[in-house]
């Protein structure tokens, strides 16, 4: 009898355990078990997009707003184009406002920072972003700074 009652507790722990790791696996991937949250999508266009990834993280003074959906290539300008699903409740960024490509840290993941502007007509589904920032190509700079350019 207490040998089936070890087995029964080492049985609860591996199942705890194994639902801990597939908790931390979501987390970590930015997938969420939960339902969709309503979202609306703007455009940025970029002349260099560096590691910016799909699912990556949208934000506004620090706190994420949204997600990158696609990041795709404007055959016509040559240019990436990023569309972001914002979350519905931030209905309130001003057309003004521009979008920068930042990096969390100094070798973190790449994010886009909305940096807000003053203009009183918010941003609508499928608008664009005017102004931007393009990532920082790190690799570019030295290459450059190398060669004098």
């Amino acid at each position: 009898m207490v040998q089936r009652t070890t087995e029964f507790v080492v049985g609860l722990f591996m199942v705890a355990g194994f639902a801990a790791l597939v908790f931390l696996a979501l987390q970590v991937s930015g997938l969420t078990p939960g339902g969709a949250t309503d979202t609306y999508t703007v455009y940025a266009r970029f002349n260099d997009a560096g590691g910016l990834a799909a699912r990556g993280r949208v934000s506004m003074a620090g706190v994420t707003v949204g997600r990158i959906r696609e990041i795709t290539l404007d055959r016509e300008t040559f240019q990436a184009r990023v569309a972001m699903d914002i979350d519905a409740s931030v209905d309130n960024i001003p057309t003004d406002s521009s979008a920068i490509i930042r990096t969390s840290g100094l070798l973190g993941e790449q994010y886009i920072d909305i940096s807000v502007g003053a203009d009183e007509t918010a941003m609508q589904e499928g608008d664009a972003f005017y102004s931007t920032q393009s990532a920082l190509n790190l690799e570019r700079m030295i290459s450059n700074f190398a060669s004098g350019r």
